[in-house]
């Protein structure tokens, strides 16, 4: 099992940045890829990014077009989601997940963090 506990949600102003972490405890954080999510209100949550086990392989949902980037840091068992130009379309709840293989199923999910995005 693998822990994991989102960090840096909050209010921030279209076309501004805010910067999402997970942080995982438990089993070794890099045997797993991971991704973040989100889900907005009434709507179905949707992946947003993923990042397989080493950091050489990522994937990002059409709609960003750019606008953010995944990274991790396994020394510090931490996965990075950086929200550049969001819009207020973003507004979501974000989470970050971790799968056995890039692109596989998502069994560990953390409990979330709000991001709000002002026009």
């Amino acid at each position: 099992q693998v822990q994991l506990v989102e960090s840096g949600g909050g209010l921030v102003q279209a076309g501004g940045s805010l910067r999402l972490s997970c942080a995982a405890s438990g089993r070794t954080f890099s045997n797993y890829a991971m991704g973040w999510f989100r889900q907005a209100p009434g709507k179905e949550r949707e992946r947003v990014a993923a990042i397989n086990w080493s950091g050489t392989s990522t994937y990002y949902a059409d709609f960003l077009k750019g606008r953010f980037t995944i990274s991790r840091d396994n020394a510090k068992n931490t996965v990075i989601l950086q929200m550049n130009s969001p819009k207020p379309e973003d507004t979501a709840v974000y989470y970050c997940a971790a799968a056995n293989i890039m692109g596989g199923q998502y069994a560990h999910w953390g409990q979330g963090t709000q991001v709000t995005v002002s026009s």
